[in-house]
């Protein structure tokens, strides 16, 4: 690995941030990461970690830790809401394992990100910087924070989720249509469910909304349930909202007893609105370039939108590996074209939320290796002096 004469700034320490700078920090380039949060927080939610995902993240040097702190389930299963007749059985275990290279985890969210946290050094992230804009000259990237003096960046890398301010500097507000449908969430002990198990994990659909619940660590403690459920007057788009339990209740009360279970034993749940939002066609101009929600947003129907950030930090750092300065702008446009497509196309069946069109996707979901997947062809791009 030999250092690179740039550094880059990223914005957002979310599970995409930290990816990135993990990724790049392999190939010798010299990151920094801005976060608005003044500490990470574990906040109530689980996430999915497909085989396409932990082959990068196995790369990083996280694969043992998943293993210990994550739950490897044997399969998914697809239920009908009211008898739970199982409509389709996704395996995830060995099998899964022995087609696709690398395993299926379920876990906690903020379990993935402490994990990612610790392959990057604390000393890079600094916290409690919110970014209000950002202008470009040519020569370098002037970050304007709510508090404190402003910061000149060689290259920026906007990770900041859905409600992206680099994004917005570079190509204004984006208005997302609203779906009519929120989602409820929330982790909760196995314990209150007083004996009762349930499935590794579970899809149970309904005529016009589902639940997807599955556990979240090898100990089978710890319980997520997700929900994509008719709500059209709701349009809080915020993962901290508080929702009401009777609501929830009341919305699943003709679905399965072991659904029911759950949601009577839930102490408390979040909201968020779910909106679609159309691939953006173009992520990054000059010395910036966007990942992870803040180019490609996606509802969470194929549970994958964490593993295309993930898969987004690979692609870039291999664009930047070997790059000299003034072929870094080349290089973010070889990266903005080598995922388009993908995430474009995972992006838009996952909105459709169709069984079908889901299950004939999984083999190339699953399958795609970001370390060794083509590239686009190199361009001369733009040169930063």
């Amino acid at each position: 690995m030999v250092a690179q004469d740039f550094s880059i700034a990223i914005i957002g320490a979310g599970i995409g941030g930290l990816a990135a700078a993990a990724a790049l920090r392999l190939v010798g380039v010299e990151v920094r990461i801005y976060e608005q949060a003044r500490a990470f927080a574990r906040i109530g939610a689980g996430i999915q970690q497909a085989p396409n995902s932990i082959r990068v993240l196995r790369r990083l040097g996280l694969e043992g830790k998943l293993n210990e702190i994550a739950f490897r389930p044997y399969s998914a299963l697809n239920r009908k809401s009211d008898t739970g007749e199982v409509t389709w059985e996704r395996m995830l275990g060995a099998d899964a394992e022995k087609s696709y290279g690398a395993p299926y985890f379920l876990l906690h969210r903020g379990d993935l990100h402490e994990a990612l946290a610790s392959v990057v050094p604390n000393d890079i992230i600094e916290r409690n910087r919110k970014l209000v804009s950002l202008t470009q000259s040519d020569d370098a990237v002037t970050l304007n924070f709510e508090d404190g003096p402003p910061v000149n960046a060689d290259f920026v890398i906007g990770a900041d989720g859905v409600h992206s301010v680099v994004r917005e500097s570079l190509f204004g507000v984006e208005s997302p249509r609203w779906t009519g449908r929120v989602a409820y969430r929330t982790t909760l002990p196995a314990s209150l469910l007083g004996g009762m198990e349930i499935d590794d994990c579970a899809k149970w659909w309904g005529p016009d909304r589902h639940i997807v619940m599955y556990y979240v660590n090898p100990r089978r403690d710890e319980i997520y349930f997700v929900t994509s459920t008719p709500e059209p007057h709701f349009k809080v788009e915020s993962w901290s909202a508080k929702g009401d339990l009777d609501m929830l209740r009341e919305a699943y009360k003709d679905f399965h007893p072991q659904v029911r279970a759950v949601l009577d034993a839930c102490p408390e749940v979040h909201k968020w609105a779910l909106v679609e939002r159309d691939p953006f066609p173009k992520w990054g101009d000059g010395r910036i370039t966007l990942m992870g929600d803040a180019c490609h947003p996606m509802t969470p129907y194929m549970a994958q939108g964490a593993a295309m950030s993930i898969e987004d930090a690979a692609i870039l750092s291999r664009c930047l590996d070997g790059v000299g300065r003034d072929g870094v702008v080349a290089g973010l446009r070889r990266y903005e074209e080598s995922r388009m497509a993908r995430t474009a196309r995972i992006q838009t069946i996952s909105r459709l939320n169709d069984m079908n069109k889901i299950k004939a996707e999984i083999n190339n979901t699953y399958g795609y290796d970001a370390w060794s997947a083509p590239l686009a062809e190199e361009t001369t791009g733009v040169a930063a002096e």
